[in-house]
């Protein structure tokens, strides 16, 4: 009998899974940077022929305009013009996302109360404003506040609340020249409360006996905070520390700034894959990698790569300063390191002289304002004084409207994430006898909160990209301010990467945010 082997045919390229899964990812990559880099030809080209130039002499060329509120209205070029408009815009977004959050918990949570009452005024409020679009509401509020009296003359006084069509003075507590001093005694207090807490409930569960965690932690921060109210200028010898630390900063090769970007970039790819080989190793080795393993530790290593190249190739990109120096990229920001430095030790020290030059409004760690109105110029005009906070009204109008629209949709994914709890959890903490407020805040929210976080992240990003609709009320926001940058220099596309990249940069810090808390949050099975 004669047995025949059959021979084993190597498949042709053309039909190789892998080789054609490769080809066809490397094809798109190469269409995708030759479609950009045609869109980017035909756009200088378009700007060649329309005779307007491209470039960013406009960051460091004075302005000339005057921005109605931030950090600075008189911006002396147009980077600080910028640096005014992201604050602005981080103004709203920030307070408007823990704003909302706290009321759309709120709300959402009254949707769920069996008091009659609680559950229609949510339900009225939730079904109201979440259909009226956004722009129509912020339109609304400015109207509102703009239909206020004006102030007159008959005004000029000091008040603790102050309501008019100019906006609203509150009475507000500002930091001090001995905050940051103040505020190292409240962060040790945090960390040691926190400590103390912990040791109350390992106390509580060893014994049984009420711990009262939270009470002593409370307690112990207050403590810290008392002491580093008389106490914070002992604290003055950190100054001249500060001082010498931003002097040596200034004094660190340019070259120090890039080298370390490149050192952390690649070490950062190096761990990733290090950590991804290592989640794949199985008592028996490692398992069997497929091609978008492979793809996946190779475009992390070249990722890590291409941004130490990039460090490097930015770090040597010049720019004109105000004052007329032209500096490497990689010296403006030591520059700017050491001038941080230099205004954090005279915050520390004691000199109420330096409190001054820090800017500081007194050398109290905290200082209590109450609005005022004041004639101001030489057509005595009536406006708010300097003490106290002014809500101006595009401010109230863009952020007040954001807020409670968004609001409005946390209240349904908090609604929506409560009753995904099982009833058994509810009724189980009925029967040991929890409360009604404990039974939301130990078993209920916790549980509920896990399933919420993914969309909530998404009304985060939406609230704070709804803030450019600040451009429709006059609201000096990064929108606002590019407009007019644009409007003055002509250089369109460049504005428009600064306000790509911005938004790109806050949309993506917001959800490693959240994305952080639900993976801490997540449970995790054995």
């Amino acid at each position: 009998m004669t047995v025949r082997v059959r021979e084993h045919q190597k498949t042709p390229l053309w039909r190789n899974a892998t080789v054609l899964k490769w080809t066809a990812q490397i094809v798109v990559l190469l269409a995708v940077v030759a479609l950009f880099a045609t869109l980017a030809s035909t756009a200088f080209d378009n700007f060649e022929r329309s005779d307007i130039s491209f470039g960013w002499k406009w960051l460091s060329d004075p302005t000339g305009v005057q921005i109605r509120e931030g950090i600075d209205i008189l911006p002396d070029s147009g980077a600080r013009a910028l640096v005014v408009g992201i604050v602005n815009t981080l103004r709203i977004a920030i307070s408007g996302i823990v704003i909302a959050t706290i009321l759309g918990t709120t709300i959402g949570v009254a949707r769920l109360s069996s008091n009659w009452i609680v559950n229609k005024i949510a339900t009225v409020y939730i079904e109201t404003i979440r259909n009226i679009p956004l722009l129509v509401q912020i339109f609304f509020w400015a109207a509102l506040g703009k239909g206020l009296a004006d102030l007159t003359a008959a005004d000029v006084d000091v008040y603790w609340f102050k309501a008019s069509s100019r906006g609203f003075g509150l009475s507000w507590i500002f930091p001090g020249g001995g905050f940051w001093p103040w505020l190292v005694f409240a962060v040790v207090g945090v960390l040691i409360g926190r400590h103390v807490s912990r040791r109350r409930m390992t106390r509580q569960e060893e014994t049984g006996q009420p711990g009262h965690g939270g009470r002593w932690m409370l307690l112990t921060i207050l403590a810290f905070a008392v002491i580093g109210w008389f106490a914070w200028p002992v604290l003055g010898f950190v100054a001249p520390v500060l001082n010498a630390f931003s002097d040596i900063i200034l004094r660190i090769p340019a070259v120090v700034i890039p080298a370390t970007i490149a050192i952390v970039a690649v070490a950062a790819a190096g761990m990733w894959i290090r950590n991804f080989f290592e989640a794949r190793r199985t008592p028996a080795g490692f398992g069997k990698m497929t091609d978008d393993d492979w793809f996946r530790v190779i475009f992390a290593g070249a990722a890590g790569l291409l941004v130490a190249a990039g460090a490097f190739v930015v770090a040597g990109v010049t720019i004109q300063t105000v004052a007329g120096d032209t500096l490497a990229l990689a010296d403006l920001v030591l520059k700017g390191i050491s001038n941080f430095f230099s205004w954090l030790g005279n915050s520390f020290s004691p000199n109420i002289a330096d409190q001054a030059v820090a800017g500081a409004r007194s050398a109290g760690p905290l200082v209590f304002e109450r609005p005022e109105v004041i004639l101001r110029g030489t057509a005595k005009i009536p406006q708010f004084g300097t003490t106290g906070m002014v809500i101006t009204i595009p401010f109230f109008a863009i952020g007040f409207g954001v807020t409670v629209y968004t609001a409005a949709f946390i209240a349904e994914v908090v609604r929506g994430g409560v009753l995904a709890v099982p009833n058994g959890q509810t009724e189980a903490a009925k029967a040991v006898g929890f409360t009604q407020g404990q039974l939301l805040r130990l078993v209920v929210l916790p549980q509920a909160f896990r399933i919420i976080l993914p969309p909530l992240g998404n009304q985060y990003l939406n609230l704070a990209k709804n803030t450019s609709l600040g451009l429709a009320v006059a609201y000096a926001d990064i929108v606002a301010v590019g407009f007019t940058l644009l409007n003055q220099t002509g250089q369109s596309l460049p504005v428009v990467v600064v306000w790509m990249a911005f938004f790109l940069t806050m949309s993506l810090t917001i959800s490693s945010i959240v994305n952080y808390y639900n993976r801490k949050m997540m449970l995790v099975e054995h």
